[in-house]
């Protein structure tokens, strides 16, 4: 066959490439531009949503455009309750990979955001990794109802839940009658003071941030998620940035936790039938550039509360 009879079969390829990419373009657009319309709105709002815990949502146009979304905890409060998705050995991996909404369903919890660094990893928009129920490793200690279930490492900080909900973040391994705990990458809060950091690129870029925060006396936990890589949204924050919001707080000690496209902070809501729960997103996730898309990861951290109480 000549080169000349091969060349329109080679045209023809090309155009059929081509616009199956402006396809994948364009149904990618309507797709984003319709998630982008159920994000919570910009808006400054505080509320209780149990018994103990209170959230807010704090909108900022400086140094750009941030949706701030901060929970408080009071772990002494009555019912409230602690859980670190349990380990689930899979494949030789410690467990599998859950959205913080599954996981929040899976356990009937009132609250739950994504915790620990995990691996392997790999974010590309179609070709990601982890799918739900892929099996993945924590990075760092990981403890469920009293089992551990990955080992305390070195370097990586852990936020631990004794018996009766104190909780403490350290550098060292969990006490030995630890309930629950899971590891963050750093500590960027120390006894109030920002924790001076080590020169790192990664530090400085402006992503989805989530961080647990303790008071001195362990009994008061702060959830603090900032959404980001949302274009006038909310773009996201450096190390430096999310240190000042948290010395804003007044926060005693900070773990930043796994952030990026797993930043994600859920409510559960009743369904229509008594026994439904519903996961409700109180941020914006971003997994794979699409707003509101929740990123399976390896573990959370969840909460159990009781309802408000009307007063007649």
């Amino acid at each position: 066959m000549s080169k000349r009879r091969k060349f329109p079969w080679t045209r023809s390829l090309s155009a059929i490439a081509l616009s199956l990419v402006l396809l994948s373009l364009g149904l990618y657009g309507v797709f984003y531009g319709v998630s982008c319309l159920s994000r919570p709105p910009r808006t400054d709002v505080q509320q209780p949503l149990f018994q103990g815990i209170v959230y807010r949502r704090i909108p900022r146009s400086t140094p750009r455009p941030l949706t701030i979304h901060v929970v408080t905890i009071d772990l002494k409060a009555p019912g409230i309750g602690v859980l670190v998705t349990p380990g689930k050995p899979t494949q030789g991996k410690e467990t599998v990979a859950q959205t913080t909404s599954d996981f929040l369903r899976e356990f009937n919890l009132q609250l739950a955001i994504n915790g620990s660094f995990f691996y392997p990893f790999q974010e590309q928009w179609l070709l990601y990794y982890p799918h739900s129920g892929e099996p993945v490793n924590v990075l760092g200690q990981a403890i469920s109802n009293g089992v551990t279930y990955s080992a305390f490492e070195r370097g990586w900080p852990v936020l631990c839940f004794s018996q009766d909900n104190r909780a403490q973040i350290s550098m060292a391994s969990c006490p030995a009658d630890t309930a629950q705990a899971l590891a963050g990458g750093e500590i960027i809060i120390e006894r109030g003071n920002l924790v001076v950091m080590k020169d790192n690129r990664d530090q400085k870029k402006l992503f989805p941030r989530t961080v647990v925060a303790t008071d001195e006396s362990g009994e008061k936990l702060w959830l603090i998620l900032v959404d980001g890589r949302q274009r006038f949204y909310s773009e996201g924050v450096s190390i430096i940035e999310l240190q000042n919001i948290l010395a804003e707080l007044g926060v005693y000690r900070a773990l930043n936790l796994d952030g990026g496209g797993s930043t994600t902070l859920v409510v559960a809501r009743r369904g229509e039938k008594p026994s439904e729960v519903l996961a409700a997103s109180l941020n914006s996730p971003i997994h794979t550039r699409i707003p509101m898309r929740q990123r399976p990861v390896a573990n959370h951290l969840g909460f159990y509360a009781r309802p408000i109480r009307i007063k007649n």
